[in-house]
């Protein structure tokens, strides 16, 4: 079943447009009006001084050499003469003009200004605000209010000193700091004295903050597409909505046409956020069909303790991601997730419901390779899960209640409905040096399956129940020493013996549907689980008990420096109950688990995993990674992950980087190699140069998206401070190298 399948795809848009509004007018609580954030106090005091005074009093003062004029603390200018008309409240000032205005200064050589009204002029400006650090050159400043001003034929850059790196020049520029909006006509971007982009209107924040607008236009090359071209237009509705428009020219598709809303806010029941975006493609120049990417994500309170949220995705075929991603993550994403569900939560209990199912996009070389196929997960239409339990009540006792009520549906597999329910207590002893948990649980379920030809073809009966009771114990020791390891005086090493035993008896469930279950991938966190397997289809019998051993090294703050970890689990019987099979497995021992992980010093990290079969005494994985990070935008990352198997085994090795080469040069690399089939997986390789007020960035990326298919996106970015953090070519610069490399540090605070 799927969601949107039923409906044509007039009716999809039709969704998409509603989520997309929905978006952009959920109920805000109302905004307040701009309001001048310049305001000159009327009965502030105006002490001038100078060399020469005269005039007739109560109407006209003039003044000569080394002019001093202060109105209270908000205004201040100096001179070589002026003129001050008591009637109007204005100055007229000439020579050497030096003007501190709100914490605005002002240089000129000739000045009209009303203090009352803000009203006025300067010739031959130069300017820098208080607010963002904007500062320029023009030929006349006309003020228009205290918060407002139009620059003649100036020009405007963050940059400090009297040669900006980069700046823009405008024919007329208005600047409005009560609006924080900063806009031009007939503008020129210029770096380094070059003209990189003109455009006929510019608008821009003055603090950095958003604001509505064009945003730079991003040129891009893919092998796969040609030359694109997006011009994303941003609309900053509200503090918490937004809302951008990004049509986008593909070469050898057409043009995509995208738009994604963002909000956040709160009502009186409590906060919401979402994200809903789309994308289409009308009559794509290779498929000749119209393609589209659908996604939506929402979260609110209803009521205290009640919440709704929805995840909703859906493509219109198979090829989609990898044609038009420009992530390794987005680009590899086979299972989309559609989702509706409300929680309901007390100090006490919890309750869920939810309705689930998939969109699965198959692999195109799916068709002459099966094991690339993959599988369909059931649609839970709907799940409700509830949860309840208390602590330390009837004298020291824990007691949880699990029950899920779920209905499996799929296209082709056996269909029904399953009742699961698992009450347990427990009776924790802790003490300063010890602990011992004994637990009871009963895990009972119950099916009713679908009558029909698939069921009847494959199980005998369509009602089955289950009941098995499990006995477990957690118990552990502590010891301490202190220790001054890895440097840390005053620190402790802790050696903490563990062992958990587990009993559940044998049920046969061979002729029990499987809906959701899989075996628990082997490690430190399954080996102290009680069941074997993951998901309520299948309960593993178990006579066995976890032996491990862990030793911790703790700084005196009591911040954990080292974690070392050795667990193996023994086992008493047959394992009997298989997800796929009759035949019990008989092991009296499992593979070793080693672990290390943590600070070995201030500069290196480390994380490791090994799994070891003492009785063929080989590995059987490994996963280690090391991180060396000896100062600020220096960071060095080496990973090695194996897993052995003939057909599903697989040795992959990374390497990554951030690395300054000069004072201001970065170097940022990632190679991920598959050793197995001697084969790049994933490739990166970029620089940065870090100016005085811009950052310069560029790279290509090389990534796999099918079985034989790659892409091979290469960006450029220009990111000037104060203005822009996306002028450039391709893909986003500093969101790819920030998911590539660990511990990646930016070389300047982005924008927006």
């Amino acid at each position: 079943m799927s969601w949107f399948s039923a409906s044509p795809p007039s009716q999809r848009w039709a969704f998409a447009i509603s989520a997309l509004v929905a978006a952009t007018t959920v109920p805000v609580h109302a905004q307040k009006a701009p309001r001048p954030v310049h305001v000159e106090d009327p009965d502030a005091p105006t002490v001038m001084t100078a060399n020469s005074m005269n005039g007739r009093p109560e109407r006209e003062i003039n003044l000569d050499q080394n002019v001093v004029i202060e109105r209270g603390k908000t205004t201040k200018m100096t001179a070589d003469t002026a003129c001050y008309k008591q009637v109007e409240d204005q100055f007229d000032a000439e020579g050497h003009i030096k003007m501190w205005r709100f914490g605005d200064y002002y240089t000129g050589d000739v000045l009209k200004l009303n203090m009352e009204t803000g009203k006025g002029f300067l010739l031959n400006p130069t300017y820098r605000f208080a607010v963002g650090g904007g500062q320029g050159k023009a030929e006349r400043v006309d003020f228009i209010n205290p918060d407002e001003a139009n620059v003649i034929d100036g020009t405007y850059s963050t940059c400090e000193g009297p040669n900006p790196d980069w700046y823009l020049k405008s024919s007329t520029l208005n600047l409005d700091t009560g609006r924080d909006v900063g806009t031009g006509s007939k503008t020129i971007i210029y770096f380094k004295d070059v003209p990189i982009l003109g455009t006929p209107g510019i608008s821009f924040s003055l603090s950095g903050a958003r604001r509505s607008g064009w945003l730079a236009p991003t040129p891009g090359f893919a092998s796969k597409n040609g030359f694109e071209l997006l011009m994303p237009y941003y609309v900053n509705i509200a503090p918490n909505r937004d809302l951008t428009l990004y049509p986008r020219y593909i070469q050898r598709r057409g043009i995509q046409l995208g738009a994604t809303g963002r909000y956040m806010g709160e009502t009186d029941a409590g906060l919401y956020q979402g994200e809903t975006s789309f994308e289409f493609l009308p009559n794509d120049k290779q498929t000749k069909t119209n393609r589209y990417m659908i996604k939506s994500k929402h979260e609110q309170a209803l009521a205290k303790g009640w919440s709704y949220s929805w995840d909703l995705r859906e493509a219109s075929d198979n090829n989609y991601p990898n044609d038009f991603s420009k992530t390794v993550a987005t680009a590899t994403e086979r299972q989309l997730l559609r989702e509706l569900r409300t929680d309901y939560r007390t100090e006490d209990w919890s309750l869920t419901a939810r309705v689930q199912n998939y969109q699965v996009l198959q692999d195109p070389d799916a068709v002459n390779n099966p094991g690339l196929t993959v599988t369909r997960p059931y649609d839970r239409l709907p799940a409700v899960n509830f949860h309840a339990g208390k602590y330390d009540v009837w004298g020291g006792f824990d007691w949880t209640f699990d029950a899920e009520a779920t209905r499996f549906a799929h296209p082709t597999l056996v269909q029904g409905s399953r009742l699961v329910a698992v009450p347990q207590v427990s009776f924790p002893i802790l003490r300063p040096g010890y602990f011992i948990t004994p637990k009871l649980m009963l895990n009972a379920s119950a099916y009713q399956l679908d009558n029909d030809a698939r069921t009847k073809a494959l199980f005998p009966s369509t009602s089955f129940t289950r009941a098995v009771p499990t006995f477990s114990v957690d118990s552990g020791l502590v010891f301490e020493r202190d220790t001054n390891l890895f440097g840390a005086k005053g620190g402790t090493q802790t050696l903490e013996p563990r062992l958990f035993y587990v009993y559940t008896p044998y049920r046969d469930q061979s002729q029990f549907p499987n809906f959701d279950t899989a075996a628990g991938t082997f490690n430190l966190t399954q080996i102290f689980t009680e069941n074997r397997f993951v998901g309520s289809d299948r309960i593993g019998d178990a006579n066995q008990v976890t032996a491990a051993l862990v030793s911790r090294f703790l700084q005196a703050d009591g911040t954990e420096r080292m974690r070392l970890t050795f667990g193996q689990r023994f086992y008493f019987a047959d394992q009997r109950v298989q997800l796929n099979s009759s035949t019990p497995v008989n092991q009296s021992r499992s593979d070793i688990l080693l672990a290390a992980t943590g600070r070995v010093s201030e500069t290196w990290t480390a994380d490791s995993l090994v799994q070891y079969n003492p009785s063929d005494r080989q590995l059987v994985s490994y996963n280690y990674t090391l991180q060396y990070q000896p100062g600020a935008k220096k960071v060095l990352n080496f990973g090695n992950r194996f897993q052995r198997g003939d057909a599903t085994g697989w040795r992959n090795v990374e390497v990554s980087s951030q690395w300054p080469l000069t004072d201001r040069l970065y170097g940022v690399g990632r190679i991920s190699y598959s050793v197995k089939d001697r084969s790049m997986l994933e490739s990166l390789v970029g620089l940065e140069y870090k100016g005085d007020c811009w950052v310069f960035r560029m790279g290509a990326q090389r990534f796999v998206t099918t079985n034989k298919t790659v892409s091979t996106p290469i960006f450029f970015q220009l990111e000037l401070t104060g203005l822009s953090s996306g002028l450039g070519l391709g893909a986003n610069g500093l969101e790819t190298f920030t998911k590539t490399i660990p511990g990646y540090q930016t070389l300047s605070q982005p924008l927006r």
